[in-house]
């Protein structure tokens, strides 16, 4: 499974510390020195990675790739088994054994210790509660309309204690800052840790903003630079917002509409752009900046129209998995821009390589290859010619939706995604594959939209990717669509409610 990361720990700098921001929902196409300044000063002073893609094209199994440094068909968590398997080494895990404190802040609830995320880290704490508690009201928050969430409350207000469950259920329902999801507190969170720590281990800190996903409800301020010149924040903030209910034809989005909320997705990436400022300032105080590499990346897109669907499900177009990555300290000091292909799978052997940490067990199960020897002598770094991403189960699930909807509601063109989807992109072509004989070329250099299907034109072309997927995954009949871990006590009851199982 293990691919050779090329890599000699001992022939570069090394940093004490290591921070990893993911802004969730950020796709390479809207991050830019007007939207996201910051990060185009971490990229100006350190790397940019300009063709970095996500191996999956939504949060649970881009960030067990991240943590494992496998593909989604060989970490077993997608929309099909959404639980982070126990036998699997993590990054945190890596960090702390090797005398590392390590701290999480999750504001997306499906990155808990309900879905298997929690191991290695000393503290994990999650944005959406008011009170940090074990019993965890994210079901709630993931509720897509009101009815899910009103289930969620019934089937678990009495999970510990009800009062606390109760003031974490109306903050983040109704009582949340407007315009904030929980990235200020987080970074103010952050910021405090940082100056009133007395711990003289080196730290691995992560962090995932989660602004940019819908719904999109930037501060006023931040909407109304990227808003369009005729459209008022006020006509832009209720344009209704249902990625789920928009693909299946219950409602229809004008294309003014849709540049109205891009303008609020920009906006959303201004305002987390500005809270990683607010890190960086964090990290200076406290006498870590020098010290630290901080990695921000994306851990997928988003269609905002693109190709006729809102949201981040149902396919592996570029929108989805083409994510910003930056990397600044250490090895990456002054690395430029890189036009090499690489994957987010590939930051466990990267990060560990920059902190002198070898960890043997990581490092064999996943696929990874670290990008320090890119921007120490491209000469002798073993890069990608391709770059692989995989849609192993729907999520939300056909029969989920047909739950919401109806059964006659869901159009033909949404049915056709209950399917697996794998893909593999060279720098000038980009090949598609389904289980159910689904196939999509694109000449990505001349196409970059995907707009055009030219399998038909080049099928020798189609026919030699399509063996490049055999050969990495094995036939397509054969992926893993589920698991035989144990979900946690109380995760299957959880995800049967919501209607994942």
């Amino acid at each position: 499974m293990a691919e050779s990361n090329g890599s000699d720990a001992e022939s570069h700098d090394t940093v004490r510390n290591v921070v990893l921001i993911v802004l969730d929902t950020a796709r390479a196409c809207s991050v830019g020195d007007r939207t996201t300044p910051t990060m185009t000063g971490l990229a100006d002073a350190g790397t940019a990675f300009d063709d970095a893609f996500a191996a999956a094209p939504w949060t649970l199994p881009s960030h067990a790739s991240m943590f494992t440094g496998a593909y989604p068909s060989e970490h077993g968590a997608h929309g099909g088994h959404t639980y982070l398997d126990e036998t699997l080494r993590t990054l945190p895990e890596a960090f702390a054994d090797a005398g590392f404190q390590t701290i999480g802040v999750s504001n997306n609830t499906w990155l808990t210790e309900e879905f298997g995320f929690h191991r290695g880290f000393d503290e994990l704490r999650k944005g959406w509660q008011y009170v940090q508690s074990d019993s965890d009201m994210g079901a709630v928050v993931r509720g897509e309309d009101v009815q899910e969430k009103l289930q969620a409350t019934r089937t678990h207000l009495f999970d510990g204690n009800p009062f606390v469950n109760a003031v974490n259920i109306f903050y983040s329902e109704l009582f949340q800052p407007t315009g904030d999801d929980g990235a200020d507190r987080s970074t103010t969170w952050i910021a405090n840790w940082l100056a009133g720590r007395t711990d003289d281990r080196p730290f691995f800190l992560f962090c995932n903003f989660i602004e940019p996903h819908v719904e999109y409800d930037p501060p006023r301020e931040y909407a109304e630079r990227f808003l369009p010149d005729e459209t008022t924040y006020e006509d832009a903030t209720t344009i209704r917002q249902d990625p789920r209910a928009y693909d299946c034809g219950e409602y229809h989005l004008s294309e003014p509409e849709f540049a109205a909320l891009r303008g609020l997705y920009r906006a959303e990436l201004a305002y987390v752009d500005d809270q990683l400022a607010e890190i960086r300032t964090a990290l200076e105080d406290a006498g870590e900046w020098e010290d630290t590499l901080l990695v921000v990346c994306g851990d997928h897109g988003e269609h905002i129209g693109e190709h006729d669907f809102f949201g981040h499900q149902y396919n592996l177009y570029d929108t989805l998995i083409n994510v910003p990555l930056v990397a600044h300290g250490g090895p990456f000091t002054d690395g430029g821009r890189r036009n090499e292909l690489v994957q987010l799978l590939d930051l466990p052997v990267t990060v560990l390589e920059a902190a002198g940490v070898d960890d043997p067990e990581l490092r064999e199960q996943g696929s990874g290859r670290s990008w320090v020897p890119l921007v120490a002598d491209s000469r002798t770094a073993s890069t990608r010619d391709a770059v692989f991403a995989e849609y192993v189960a729907p999520q939300p699930s056909i029969e989920r939706l047909e739950n919401r909807f109806g059964a006659d509601s869901i159009p033909d063109r949404v049915r056709e995604f209950d399917r697996r989807l794998r893909a593999v992109r060279t720098n000038e072509y980009k090949y598609v594959q389904g289980s159910d004989g689904f196939e999509r070329l694109h000449d990505v250099a001349s196409d970059p939209a995907e707009s055009t299907n030219v399998v038909a034109d080049e099928p020798e072309r189609a026919r030699r990717l399509r063996n490049r997927l055999e050969k990495r995954f094995g036939p397509l009949s054969e992926d893993a669509t589920d698991g035989d871990v144990e979900m946690q006590a109380g995760t299957k009851d959880r995800l049967a409610d919501l209607g994942y199982l």
